[in-house]
């Protein structure tokens, strides 16, 4: 089983046999949840791309103190993902959230598309915006990856503004003519995916949207549900790119 991951600032410059020190909640969810021990190997990262693999050689409730056996870098891509999520019910964002962040995204905005039934304003707005940007630190926790995608929060308007500087654009919608596996991908660069909500994409966001360079894409011959369209299209991503990359 690969060590657990922890999150915490590692400082400077960590090195091999210097000391990290995670405290606070998670040290508390290291020792008293997860139960690590001394002489156990764990994984401590930064959430922005660094992390230590070492041995705890303190524990308590108060903090954790790893002896770096090991300085990690996560490896380099050349594609930066960002999702455009539209906001759905309930625990369909979070399972949405979750899997993308497994699956490597590296970016998630939040959409408030016109036809989705959950409107994120006020104080909702900020305590759910708050939800997703959790459920994607606990996921690269799961996921034992060493970033933490960025989730913010965006209108229609914004999102065009926004794919007007990204590379590829592919929005997944149903009445698309040509497959995502079909699309030459550039060899490096930004590739957003937008995700409709329960309601579909309207013609005025997917007109936005086309003005902005985006083009549509199927993934599957059936329509899936906005909590899964999104990993399905980055697990097709993942392939793609591997496989025009040979």
């Amino acid at each position: 089983m690969s060590d657990a991951l922890f999150l915490s600032d590692l400082g400077e410059n960590p090195a091999v046999g210097g000391t990290v020190t995670v405290s606070g909640d998670e040290a508390r969810h290291a020792v008293a949840v997860r139960r690590v021990r001394m002489g156990e190997s764990v994984l401590v990262a930064d959430g922005a791309g660094r992390a230590v693999r070492g041995v705890v050689v303190a524990a308590d409730k108060a903090e954790m103190v790893v002896e770096v056996a090991e300085v990690l870098v996560a490896p380099r891509r050349p594609h930066r993902v960002i999702a455009v999520q539209a906001l759905a019910k309930g625990e369909r964002s979070d399972l949405a959230v979750e899997t993308m962040t497994e699956l490597g995204v590296d970016e998630i905005i939040a959409w408030q598309a016109s036809r989705s039934i959950v409107r994120w304003q006020g104080e909702r707005g900020a305590k759910s915006l708050a939800k997703w940007q959790s459920a994607a630190r606990e996921a690269a926790k799961q996921s034992r990856r060493f970033t933490i995608p960025p989730v913010s929060a965006a209108s229609t308007r914004e999102v065009a503004a926004r794919l007007q500087e990204i590379d590829c654009v592919l929005v997944l919608h149903e009445d698309a003519q040509q497959h995502l596996a079909d699309v030459d991908l550039p060899a490096t660069g930004s590739i957003a995916i937008v995700i409709g909500p329960e309601g579909g994409i309207s013609p005025e966001e997917l007109a936005a949207f086309n003005a902005s360079g985006a083009r549509q894409v199927l993934i599957s011959d059936g329509v899936l549900r906005t909590s899964t369209a999104g990993a399905v299209a980055l697990g097709q991503l993942n392939v793609l790119a591997r496989r025009q990359a040979q």
